[in-house]
Parts: structure tokens; sequence; C-alpha cells
């Protein structure tokens, strides 16, 4: 049997807010939720994110603090 008054309330129609604005209701202990960022607003859910140039960064982190293999070589 489990312990009364243990449990926080649960709230089955949980009210999401992003910006001010309504964005869908979900189950949680707290009865209204304020976020920043949700799937509907994320760039990478909206697909508007941005591909960033990941070709060469060890190369020039190693460059930067002179581990490259040429430093090492003379």
């Amino acid at each position: 049997m489990p312990k009364a008054d243990i449990h926080p309330e649960w709230y089955p129609e949980a009210k999401v807010y992003c910006n001010g604005e309504f964005v869908m209701t979900v189950g949680s202990t707290q009865p209204e939720i304020h976020v920043d960022v949700w799937s509907g607003n994320h760039p990478f859910y909206t697909g508007t994110q941005k591909i960033i140039d990941t070709e060469g960064r060890v190369e020039r982190f190693m460059r930067k603090y002179g581990m490259s293999d040429t430093q090492s070589k003379k």
C-alpha cells in the first residue's frame, strides 16, 4: 500500500507555453510549464538548422596549439 500524502499532485492537462503562446497540453506535476524552446520552433526540427563546416577542426586545433605532425617531425 503506498504511503498517503507523499506524491505530488498530477495534472493530466498541464498547459505548455512558449514565448507566451499556448503550445500543447501534457501530463505534469505542474499546472503550467513555460519553455524557451520546443520542437515547433527548434531549428533542428523545423529544418532551418545551419550546417557547420566541421572538416578540419581537429587539424586546426592541433596547428593552433603546436601539436601538428609537421611540428613534431622538425
